[in-house]
């Protein structure tokens, strides 16, 4: 194939895009920041060009320095990994003016399901129940008023935004007021801006996903579910591949008009509808993200599968291979944990030069990572380092030798969360796989002491 991507992202996405571009015969170009010079992104794809200094907004979200690295480089597709520009349709559409693919969605499908609340009112249209909210909300005397309506506890949400990023709990008016100008103002820095709404808050749900892929012609595929409940400030830290509680009946409950939704508007690429389980067990449709997934991994693992792959071939108009069956059954288990640099008790984030690292290894487990000895870690963006998948023929496996894989971890230079992680694996709730979006919070006010043993456990496998 004579087919360039170009890679409008950085980090371990970029890594996985490139080694999936390189399996179909691809070339790919990375871009760079100036902070992240040298990075191992940089040097897996087959060339790279620097875009701009270290803020994101005159980089990586910078749609003339991308468009002109693809002009420069010859690409004539780009593949926006997650976050930055992956759901902005406006880039999609100048993509689309300047003759240069967009590995995603058609731009008027994302202005559909990659909006929150229009994703909301599609949801409704074929049936999947959804959480009670506002419209559009145009300033703080607004949301006020939707606030009585609706009635607290809730969460503000923007629009754009992701990876917790734009999502804030407001228990009454004042925290909403405060929670107003503070997301207006994320929402400016990274995403450029966004809209602001309401939806009601579940006090403790289970986060659900259903993985999708469509080809543009109305076939469609759902490669399972994904929970994600464990999360710290709505960013989640780990994800497992099937649900652990999910029974066969609710899942029966949400494929059929899952497939019918993503069959009307004749998807094209991946895509992620997630859902809150409440404590009753009823499910709530809150949004859909139209794009790769961080936590892709688990599902393949437990499928067999290249999603990134299939996701170039379905745009690329490539034969996909797949059997017709709408809905696949997952073989075994599969979690994964984010590895971030940062202090986990304190939670600030840890920037500097990596001076060490080794990665474990083993049956079952493996590692995506943008990281090498030598790297740095700068400020200016996400914190993760890498994700650790461990895979198993049961839960249990997976989770003993997601255990095993934490411990031969070793980085040195910059702090990481992976002692947080061990301490969540022998968490009761964790274990039983009743675990909640608010587990993490819970533990983390209650086993300080644990957490201490844990940590200690973990320097000393290391020596």
């Amino acid at each position: 194939m004579s087919d360039t991507v170009l890679i409008a992202n950085r980090g371990e996405i970029s890594v996985r895009i490139a080694r999936a571009c390189r399996a179909l015969g691809l070339r790919s170009v990375a871009v760079f920041s100036e902070a992240d010079r040298g990075a191992l992104f940089t040097k897996v794809a087959d060339e790279a060009v620097c875009i701009g200094p270290a803020p994101a907004r005159l980089s990586y979200l910078n749609f003339a320095a991308i468009v002109s690295a693809a002009r420069v480089t010859g690409a004539n597709w780009i593949h926006p990994g997650y976050g930055f520009l992956s759901e902005n349709a406006d880039f999609a559409e100048l993509l689309t003016q300047v003759n240069i693919g967009f590995i995603g969605p058609k731009p008027d499908t994302m202005r559909t399901w990659g909006h929150k609340l229009r994703s909301r009112e599609a949801a409704k249209e074929y049936g999947v129940p959804v959480l009670p909210g506002s419209e559009p909300l145009d300033d703080v005397a607004h949301a006020l008023v939707c606030a009585k309506r609706i009635g607290y506890p809730l969460m503000l949400k923007a629009t754009s935004g992701g990876g917790g990023r734009g999502l804030r709990v407001v228990r009454n008016d004042r925290e909403l007021e405060r929670a107003f100008v503070d997301t207006q103002k994320e929402m400016a820095i990274g995403f450029g801006a966004s809209q602001l709404y309401l939806e009601k808050l579940l006090e403790e749900p289970k986060h659900i996903e259903l993985q999708v892929l469509g080809d543009g012609n109305g076939n469609i595929w759902i490669f399972g579910d994904r929970e994600c409940s464990l999360q710290r400030r709505h960013q989640k830290l780990i994800e497992e591949a099937p649900s652990p509680t999910l029974t066969d009946s609710q899942r029966a409950e949400l494929l059929p008009s899952a497939i019918s939704a993503m069959k009307a508007t004749r998807y094209l690429g991946l895509g992620t509808l997630e859902f809150l389980r409440g404590a009753d067990g009823k499910l709530f449709f809150v949004e859909m993200n139209t794009r790769l997934q961080v936590e892709h991994p688990v599902t393949e693992l437990v499928f067999g599968i290249d999603l990134v792959q299939l996701q170039i071939k379905a745009v690329l108009g490539l034969p996909l291979g797949l059997p017709d069956q709408q809905v696949w059954r997952p073989r075994g288990h599969a979690i994964e944990c984010r590895v971030n640099a940062e202090d986990p008790w304190r939670m600030f984030p840890s920037a500097g030069r990596v001076d060490s690292c080794s990665w474990p290894g083993g049956p079952g487990i493996r590692v995506d990572t943008g990281i090498e000895a030598g790297s740095i870690v700068p400020p200016d963006y996400d914190s993760m380092l890498a994700k650790v998948i461990a895979f198993g023929s049961s839960r249990d496996e997976a989770i003993l030798r997601m255990r095993g894989a934490l411990l031969e971890t070793r980085l040195t230079g910059v702090r990481t969360n992976v002692d947080l992680h061990l301490a969540l694996l022998d968490n009761a709730e964790v274990l039983r796989g009743t675990m909640t979006t608010q587990t993490l919070d819970r533990m983390m006010k209650s086993s300080q002491g644990s957490t201490a043993e844990v940590a200690k456990a973990h320097a000393a496998a290391q020596l």
